[in-house]
C-alpha cells in the first residue's frame, strides 16, 4: 500500500512551515501511523562531523517514527542560506526532481503518510526553470498552505492559494500561524481570510516559539487523516 503524502508550503519564508509540518507529523503518529519525512531541498546548514546538515530537516526527523538516514530525508543540503536555486548552482549540482519523486515512493513503502515540507514559498525555484510548486507536482501529493499571520498575508494567501491551483495541484487546507508577537486587528483578518480562501482554517497557531518543539496538530491531522480532502 502506497503511503498518503501532503506537501507543507507557505505564504512566505519564515512563516512556520517547519513548526506545522512537525507538529502535524506528531498528531498524526499519535493517531497510531507510521509517519516518515522529507526536506528534499534546504539551504543555510552547518558543518558537522557527520556532514552538512540543515536545522529544519533535523527537527522533522525527531517527530517522525520512522527511521531514515539524514540523505533520505534531506537529499539535496546546500551550506549557503540563500535561495536554493542559488545555493544549487553555486554547487555545482542540479536538483532532480524525478530522483526526489523516486525516493517519495521508496520511503512511502514503509510508512501510511509522508509529510514533505518545502523551501520558502510556493513559487521558491529550486533549479533555472523549476520551483517548488513543481516539485509538489511531480511528487502528486496535495498541498497544506502555512498562512504566516502578518501585515500583507491576506494577500499573499490569495496568491498562494490561486498558484497550487495553477499548478493543478490539490489543495489540502491551510493552517494559520501567528508569525509575531503581535498583529493589530488580527482576529478580523483571519475572518477575512476565511472568507478570501473559502473555508475555515484547519488549526490556528498562536505565537509561541518557546513550545514549537512540542505542538501537535491533532485535530488537524486527524481530519487529513480521515481523507476528507482527498
Amino acid at each position: 500500500m502506497t503511503a498518503k503524502g501532503i506537501f507543507v508550503t507557505g505564504t512566505d519564508t519564515g512563516v512556520g512551515k517547519t513548526v506545522v509540518a512537525c507538529a502535524l507529523v506528531r498528531g498524526l503518529a499519535s493517531l497510531g501511523l507510521r509517519v516518515a519525512v522529507m526536506k528534499p531541498v534546504a539551504s543555510g546548514s552547518v558543518h558537522t562531523a557527520q556532514g552538512l546538515r540543515n536545522e529544519d530537516a533535523l527537527a522533522l526527523a525527531q517527530a517522525s517514527n520512522v527511521p531514515l538516514s539524514y540523505e533520505g530525508i534531506n537529499p539535496y543540503c546546500f551550506e549557503a542560506p540563500v535561495s536554493p536555486h542559488i545555493a544549487a548552482k553555486d554547487a555545482g549540482i542540479t536538483v532532480d526532481t524525478d530522483m526526489i519523486r523516486r525516493l517519495f515512493v521508496a520511503i512511502g513503502r514503509s510508512a501510511d503518510w509522508v509529510v514533505v515540507e518545502g523551501a520558502g514559498g510556493w513559487l521558491a525555484p529550486i533549479s533555472e526553470r523549476q520551483t517548488m510548486a513543481d516539485l509538489a507536482w511531480a511528487l502528486g501529493i496535495p498541498a497544506l498552505m502555512v498562512v504566516g499571520v502578518k501585515l500583507g498575508c491576506l494577500n499573499h494567501a490569495q496568491l498562494t492559494r490561486l498558484a497550487i491551483e495553477a499548478r493543478g495541484v490539490s489543495f489540502a487546507g491551510w493552517i494559520a500561524n501567528q508569525a509575531q508577537p503581535s498583529m493589530t486587528r488580527a482576529d478580523e483578518n483571519l475572518a477575512a481570510l476565511e472568507r478570501l480562501i473559502g473555508e475555515p482554517a484547519l488549526a490556528r497557531l498562536p505565537y509561541s516559539p518557546t513550545d514549537a518543539s512540542t505542538l501537535v496538530l491533532a485535530q488537524a491531522a486527524a481530519r487529513l487523516a480521515e481523507g476528507l480532502r482527498f
